[in-house]
């Protein structure tokens, strides 16, 4: 196929470009069949324009340094530089493209693709076996590529209908005379590297234990936890039912389950709720957020980073109701500006910040402390 060359697809195209700007898609695949698979299914779909297809991640970054792309559909298992190595490169040259991990490395709960988000990439699908190709994968792999390359500029997936105007942030008011018992921390989509940057700029003297509800299958689970215990001095676990809360802990909900917290006073501890709930999320964010309200009230705060849909917006507005203080990833770091765009158009958000900057405002905690 002409496709599997180097030159851009799209320059023959000028005269009869669509009224919608397509998705630019970038293919990096050193089989020349999967290519020119993926070209196909691509190609047929309504507003997704493959631009280059090629069999290395040298070539992919060559043709980033002069061309814009939207989304890199990357394999891992590659000659030369592997995926995982030029994540970081192509993403650094990509500048706001998204990347999307295709390959057979990324079956559930394999470790290539929890290393693939904490690099940076947007998300994962694992490649299936010849002849697998056509059906549902098509429908997933097309529906993916779609809903990470079609972004507002500042990060916020295009759903026009449903869009509305984000209300004049409120002045940031924090209750630092109240202590900071339990910050609880919601992510999907782009969560990951959200995270990452979230909790190594937290102060290492709030001591709170720290909930973590982020969109992954069950298998991954265990895995990502030792990740996130190589990046701080906590104590990580997945959380099991009956755990006390601790100081110092970060609980991360299991794949197949609700993270709850139970409990007055100064025994708390961990329960896992397996009900369905109205957004369809399991886990939710939006039942982990309601047991703060209940269990710390205006001694929790919740943080609501990258991910699709409006989980977390429920239970963060139940929370807030209860005096705790609820901050949202601003949408120029995010991914897809979904979950916490939710958060941000319902008012409720003390503030809109990034990761980093979201860390070091829970800061504030620990001067409202001193004063008392």
């Amino acid at each position: 196929m002409a496709a599997s060359q180097f030159l851009p697809r799209d320059s023959v195209a000028d005269d009869a470009m669509p009224a919608a700007r397509s998705v630019r898609v970038m293919l990096v695949d050193d089989s020349l069949v999967v290519r020119s698979i993926l070209e196909r299914i691509i190609d047929q779909t309504d507003g997704l324009t493959v631009c280059s297809s090629v069999a290395s991640a040298h070539d992919a970054l060559a043709y980033l340094s002069c061309e814009p792309v939207d989304v890199v559909v990357l394999d891992i298992e590659m000659p030369g530089m592997n995926g995982i190595t030029a994540l970081p490169l192509i993403l650094d040259r990509a500048e706001k493209a998204r990347v999307l991990i295709l390959s057979s490395n990324c079956i559930e709960g394999g470790p290539a693709a929890i290393e693939a988000l904490a690099l940076g990439a947007s998300d994962t699908l694992a490649k299936p076996g010849r002849g697998s190709f056509s059906g549902r994968f098509a429908e997933v792999l097309t529906e993916r590529i779609r809903s990470l390359g079609q972004r507002q500029p500042h990060g916020e997936t295009v759903v026009r209908a449903a869009a509305r105007p984000v209300p004049a942030p409120a002045p940031i008011t924090i209750d630092t005379d109240q202590p900071l018992e339990c910050i609880a921390v919601a992510a999907s989509t782009g969560g990951i590297p959200a995270f990452t940057s979230f909790i190594t700029h937290l102060d290492p003297r709030i001591t709170a234990p720290i909930l973590l509800t982020q969109h992954l299958p069950d298998a991954f689970m265990e895995f990502y936890a030792k990740q996130i215990a190589t990046m701080t001095a906590r104590k990580v676990v997945v959380a099991a039912a009956g755990m006390v809360v601790e100081k110092n802990h970060i609980y991360l909900a299991p794949g197949d389950a609700h993270l709850v917290v139970v409990g007055q006073g100064r025994r708390r501890e961990i329960a896992l709720d397996r009900r369905p709930v109205a957004n369809g999320c399991c886990p939710s964010a939006d039942p982990m957020f309601d047991s703060l309200a209940a269990a710390y009230g205006a001694r929790a705060a919740a943080v609501v980073l990258s991910g699709m849909g409006r989980d977390g917006a429920d239970g963060a507005a139940r929370l807030k109701a209860a005096g705790g203080t609820i901050f949202a990833q601003a949408p120029e770091s995010c991914v897809i500006w979904g979950m916490p765009g939710a958060v941000a158009k319902a008012g409720i958000a003390a503030a809109t910040l990034n990761p980093d900057a979201i860390a070091l405002m829970l800061g504030s905690f620990l001067k409202g402390r001193a004063k008392t």
